[in-house]
């Protein structure tokens, strides 16, 4: 009767676990179905935290991570906090030799004399609205890439790398070569830089940009790291509250990974753009008890509109978000 009893609950055991594989191959299926509406090459990868249950497309394939490398840099920030090392209520001067070109809007003061701003402002601007300025003042204060790249490491976390500051990304991504050193560089400087670009010169670095190994993630990787983030194993518990609420009050990507999710749904999340580059990666809130679920998309090369890159991951988010909502783990 035991040896009976022993069969059934292994078959039952098996039949479980099959199911769980089985759905779970429905849902990657699915995630590879509208990965392809993206156009080029869309990564992503969907994790469950609270049940560890993950599906993935082009897991280890690394992918320009353009702004979403802004997480990462806020971790190694937030870990120096930690540390003693800086304070979030420091003051960093801001000159017109400052400028990074792109999204935000410290770019707009810096002809003001004596700007000063705190650490916490500039990760919030850096996180909240992907303001670069902020983002190059903290990577240099923080050790460059180099610190970022050896906490990382330190976290275990693999196949994600941090190497420029986004003038110098950005430059490269334009074909820009050897930039004005910072003291003689002015913001009327890297226009006229720009304008005299002849178009093949810039269709030519596009292209080399997207296969450059530098500043790029994986899918796996990046949602690694968002899975420390979450279980306080990257930060602190106060530092890790900072980083999530910073991140759920993120300004843009309004119509990627929260563009089709029920309203109101919550998603810590960041995003990133860069020519045929397309990105947002985040953590969405579940309702009731069903958990939260890491969200990780990445599209380059990609011929299509944006618009339709952003609705591949909007598609992606809402695909994760029914799955686990309503395939709850046993």
């Amino acid at each position: 009767m035991r040896q009976h009893r022993t069969l059934l609950i292994a078959l039952l055991l098996l039949v479980t676990t099959s199911a769980v594989l089985a759905d779970e191959s429905r849902l990657t299926r699915e995630l590879e179905r509208l990965a392809a509406t993206a156009g080029g090459s869309m990564g992503v990868a969907v994790v469950h935290l609270e049940s560890g249950r993950s599906a993935f497309v082009n897991a280890d394939e690394p992918y320009p991570m353009a702004s979403t490398y802004k997480v990462p840099l806020a971790v190694e920030l937030l870990h120096q906090v930690d540390a003693g090392k800086l304070a979030l209520t420091q003051r960093v001067d801001i000159g017109v030799e400052a400028y990074s070109p792109g999204s935000g809007m410290l770019a707009k003061l810096l002809d003001d004399p004596g700007l000063s701003v705190s650490v916490l402002n500039l990760l919030e601007i850096m996180l909240l609205i992907s303001d670069n300025t902020a983002t190059d003042r903290l990577l240099d204060l923080v050790g460059g890439g180099t610190a970022v790249n050896a906490r990382l490491d330190a976290l275990g976390v693999r196949g994600v790398r941090v190497d420029r500051p986004t003038i110098r990304l950005i430059g490269d991504w334009l074909g820009l070569g050897d930039m004005p050193s910072a003291s003689g560089r002015t913001w009327e400087d890297y226009e006229a830089m720009v304008e005299a670009l002849p178009a093949g010169e810039a269709d030519a670095a596009a292209a080399a940009f997207e296969l450059d190994p530098r500043d790029t993630a994986t899918p796996r990787g990046m949602a690694t790291l968002l899975e420390k983030i979450w279980k306080r194993e990257a930060l602190t518990e106060s530092s890790s509250a900072l980083l999530l609420d910073i991140m759920e009050r993120c300004e843009t990507g309004q119509t990627r990974l929260k563009g089709i999710l029920p309203q109101d749904t919550v998603v810590a999340h960041k995003t990133g753009s860069i020519g045929r580059t397309t990105n947002d990666v985040g953590i969405v809130y579940l309702p009731g008890e069903a958990g939260h679920v890491i969200v990780v998309a990445f599209v380059k090369s990609s011929g299509e509109e944006v618009e339709v890159r952003e609705r591949a991951i909007a598609e992606v988010a809402r695909a994760a978000h029914d799955y686990f909502l309503f395939s709850p783990s046993e």
